[in-house]
């Protein structure tokens, strides 16, 4: 398909923005490449007959028609929940907002969920219970530069969020001490002034660890737990057993690293503690969170200036993705789906009765591989190579009535789907994303989209017409409505405008009236919960769902590169980032290939109980001996990983599994 002669050229220029003054990361800087991309989707595509005969183009109309019979047919068979949809965190606030009142007012359906919760949920479950609100960031990001001691757990922003190094970088330049958690020696761990390398799963051990001797060796802040927590009592009594010689054996992190550790947190202040995926993709990643903050409210950072806990959010609206209803258990301003209050203010927004909202429905792994689900819409995400366990995953796809998926590009989702729709990429829409620190930005047009392509609150606004009910296209319009049904929630957007917006360079939540300023720095005089104090929870270290044994020796993690996004389904298609890294590559200790025979760029089979993968081994004396590392922007890592899920947040297990490795029979093909 070649592209149409109306599509410019667009060229990036950097603004002195608040937030990444002017810097962008290699995808960033290549985002332009895709809008007039050869392999763009232009036209909409649908099957001639059966999934076994090949994509043709059609028009939307046709397009839109075999939805909506595809929708009425199994919502008539099999009930409502049996249609649902799956949105992503980089859908604008417009159109996750819009995506969650289509499935629960159109179709009244139950059954939708999205990728943030593969990747935000862990985090946010914790904060929602410590703090009664989450934001990944409760302060500025320029916050972090004045920061003299930060403790990062399971986060490379070196590689994953190039722009936000510059602070990290600023902080050392003054003599801030950075501490890395990672079990590989990434980029952000070469640069900070102590590495902490756990076995894969035990960050929650070393946390409690790390408590224990803050309260053994008298560093805890009882001024500040007296008079702005609960619960410190029984957190005390929880970390009793961990004891720093217990906990090394445990993490593999030497006593005096864990010591050296807390004092920095304790007496190098002011300091921080931010958790990413590294310690949140697990079976108890909720867990592990809630130890990290019960340990950064005992050392009382919370609240205070350059001080505090935060999250790392990984996607370009990770933030606001998961605050207006895509989330199964969610309404717009964050808001619980079972909360008859939340229900009656939104019904009222939306115009319907309360009771004709549907409960929360199924997390999305559980989705996905629901026997009930048989129709279902794809938006913004590559589930196929995202989803763990991704080849159960893919026949759960395979097995549907019918599948439609909205993207850029024919991803590996979209090769199963019936149907499949062309939208509008980045600078093509208008709309809002609201960033880590909670600040809400404004997206502008910057040329239309080529003819035949819509956007996503065009489709779903058409779909809607077609089931009988009218619903806005144009984004502003949208948006004042979730204004309104945001507004006297947590995530507040009432007071937030798209003309002030441009005029602040964002705007931060909640700003309950046009007359708040925005609150960028959070709990400075207490903490939204009912008695106004942040609550320590109790939380103990367990092992991994899934451990290794005989036949499964080794422990797998995942992550990302820096030249690659999420699934690769843009990335993989830039020339300048495929030159950089065109392949895979599973980082191996060299002590641990050579007990396998395998050398630098050889050929590896990496097998687990669900799966098997072959990447080129990269040989790396960074990495534990007993831990190997894959990125999962390429279809292969997510056949490998653990589908089970955080009992709080329904998060999979991502970042550890039990594998074996051999050198691949094919050697260095």
């Amino acid at each position: 398909m070649t592209l149409t002669p109306e599509i410019p050229r667009v060229r990036l220029e950097p603004r002195d923005f608040p937030v990444n003054k002017g810097g962008l990361c290699a995808k960033g800087f290549t985002a332009a490449d895709l809008l007039d991309h050869k392999d763009r989707l232009l036209t909409p595509l649908v099957r001639k007959s059966d999934r076994n005969s090949p994509l043709r183009e059609a028009t939307w109309d046709e397009a839109l028609d075999r939805i909506t019979a595809a929708i009425t047919t199994a919502q008539q068979k099999y009930g409502r929940d049996s249609v649902g949809a799956f949105g992503g965190g980089g859908l604008t606030n417009e159109k996750a907002y819009a995506l969650g009142k289509f499935v629960r007012v159109t179709l009244r359906s139950s059954s939708i969920d999205y990728n943030g919760r593969f990747c935000m949920s862990s985090a946010a479950t914790a904060a929602n219970r410590s703090f009664g609100i989450d934001r990944g960031l409760p302060f500025p990001i320029e916050d972090i530069a004045q920061a003299k001691t930060v403790l990062l757990v399971g986060a490379n922003p070196a590689d994953a969020m190039p722009p936000s190094m510059q602070y990290l970088d600023a902080g050392r330049e003054h003599g801030a001490r950075h501490i890395v958690v990672d079990p590989r020696r990434t980029n952000t761990a070469a640069g900070a002034y102590l590495h902490l390398q756990p076995l894969p799963g035990t960050d929650l051990a070393l946390a409690n660890g790390l408590l224990h001797i803050a309260i053994r060796e008298g560093y805890v802040d009882h001024d500040y737990i007296a008079a702005r927590t609960t619960g410190f009592e029984a957190v005390k009594a929880a970390t009793n057993s961990y004891w720093p010689e217990r906990v090394e054996r445990l993490t593999g992190v030497p006593e005096n690293r864990l010591r050296e550790t807390v004092r920095l947190l304790a007496t190098a202040g002011p300091a921080m503690i931010l958790t990413a995926r590294g310690a949140e993709q697990h079976s108890n990643g909720t867990d592990t969170a809630q130890a990290y903050l019960n340990l950064a409210l005992a050392l009382g950072l919370v609240g205070r200036p350059f001080s505090g806990y935060g999250t790392i959010t990984g996607q370009g609206n990770g933030q606001g993705g998961r605050e207006h209803g895509q989330k199964a258990d969610q309404l717009p301003g964050y808001r619980k789906l079972d909360d008859p209050a939340a229900r009656k203010h939104v019904a009222a927004v939306w115009g319907i009765d309360p009771d004709d909202l549907p409960g929360p429905g199924k997390s999305a792994y559980e989705m996905l591989t629901d026997d009930r689900l048989r129709v279902l819409m794809v938006l913004a995400s590559n589930i196929v190579v995202s989803a763990p366990h991704s080849n159960h995953v893919r026949s759960k796809l395979e097995a549907l009535d019918f599948l439609v998926v909205s993207d850029i590009f024919r991803s590996e989702t979209a090769e199963l789907a019936d149907v499949v729709l062309p939208v509008a990429q980045w600078a093509e829409e208008e709309g809002t994303m609201t960033n880590l620190e909670g600040r809400v930005l404004r997206r502008k047009r910057a040329l239309p989209p080529p003819p035949d392509v819509k956007s996503d609150l065009e489709m779903l606004a058409e779909l809607a017409a077609r089931l009988g009910r009218h619903e806005s296209s144009d984004p502003r319009v949208v948006f004042d409505e979730l204004r309104r049904a945001s507004a006297g929630g947590i995530a507040d957007y009432a007071g937030i405008t798209y003309e002030r917006i441009e005029r602040e360079d964002g705007v931060f939540w909640p700003c309950p009236s046009e007359d708040h300023p925005g609150t960028p720095r959070l709990f400075a005089d207490g903490f939204p919960t009912a008695n106004g104090k942040a609550k320590l929870i109790a939380v103990h270290h367990r092992d991994p769902a899934e451990m290794p044994d005989k036949q499964f020796p080794y422990v797998l993690t995942t992550g990302r590169n820096m030249q690659h996004y999420q699934s690769g389904t843009q990335t993989r298609r830039v020339k300048a980032l495929n030159v950089a890294l065109p392949e895979p590559r599973a980082e191996i200790h060299p002590d641990l290939a050579r007990r396998h025979g395998i050398n630098d760029g050889d050929l590896v089979e990496l097998r687990s109980r669900r799966g098997v993968a072959v990447l080129r081994a990269r040989l790396s004396d960074g990495i534990r001996p007993d831990t190997v590392f894959a990125p999962f922007h390429w279809p292969g890592a997510n056949a490998l990983t653990d589908p089970a899920l955080d009992p709080h947040s329904r998060m999979p297990a991502f970042k550890a599994c039990a594998v074996a490795i051999t050198r691949h029979e094919k050697g260095t093909d």
